[in-house]
């Protein structure tokens, strides 16, 4: 009796315990294969182009309207206290160390992320990833450890994108719709933002990339079941990195923050 009530209990966690073994495997294997040759740039810049630029016009939306919501709901709560002149700062640093490197992060993962494990996933269910293995060439050679590796380069870039296009939308709210004196708007951002908001907004971001990279790929290299599969893979590979990004970000701001 006592066994049939506890080992319900025990089966999500020997379910996550053994989900991560396998992705920190996985990890090892993509550090392991990375700096042995062959290496074949073609793959990882064709992932670049399809992580980074097709990811372009969704992270500068995102950016942009972020910057200009904040500076709109900072400027009515700081106007209580005659302070409208730390709009500026404070949209400068909410985006350079949260804001940019996680909604960066998350939109990524929603685009690309998904699309990576819906394109593995079908890989397996088709045996293309069999296939690799019986010509003893290693799958995640050549099908994870470029879009990883493109996922660590262009998420740091696409948040150095996010974050300037979020400081111009907050300035262009701020200072010509609410009418903040632009001086004191630029100074006080010159002032209080340092390179290290904006270096370690970039570290965290390039942890994000790590992230959503190998999840993803994880969800759809270990896809079965069919089509039905690959479809709960891609749902499944959303789901988890948006939370991870979103626990590693607490852990990341309480390292270096």
């Amino acid at each position: 009796m006592f066994e049939g009530f506890v080992k319900p209990l025990f089966k999500p966690v020997t379910y996550a315990a053994s989900e991560f073994g396998r992705v920190f495997f996985m990890l090892m294997e993509v550090a392991y294969w990375t700096f042995r040759g062959p290496f074949k740039f073609n793959n990882l810049f064709k992932q670049m182009e399809f992580i980074g630029v097709k990811s372009l016009g969704i992270v500068i939306i995102t950016g942009g309207f972020t910057g200009m919501v904040l500076a709109l709901q900072t400027y009515y709560g700081f106007r209580r206290f005659s302070s409208e002149g730390l709009v500026g700062v404070t949209v400068a640093l909410s985006v350079t160390r949260e804001l940019g490197p996680v909604l960066t992060a998350l939109m990524v993962t929603g685009r690309a992320g998904s699309a990576m494990a819906a394109e593995l996933g079908s890989m397996r269910v088709t045996e293309q990833i069999d296939a690799l293995t019986v010509m003893a060439l290693s799958p995640v050679k050549y099908l994870i450890v470029p879009r990883v590796l493109a996922s660590l380069f262009m998420v740091p870039i696409l948040t150095i994108i996010a974050d300037f296009v979020g400081i111009i939308g907050g300035y262009f709210v701020g200072v010509k719709l609410l009418g903040i004196n632009e001086g004191i708007f630029v100074n006080k951002m010159v002032r209080y933002v340092d390179l290290d908001d904006i270096y370690n907004g970039l570290a965290k971001a390039a942890v994000f990339g790590v992230i959503l990279g190998l999840i993803s790929c994880y969800k759809g290299f270990y896809t079965k079941g069919g089509a039905e599969g690959v479809g709960k893979a891609t749902t499944e590979a959303v789901v988890v990195s948006s939370v991870t990004i979103l626990i590693s970000d607490y852990l990341l701001t309480s390292l270096l923050f």
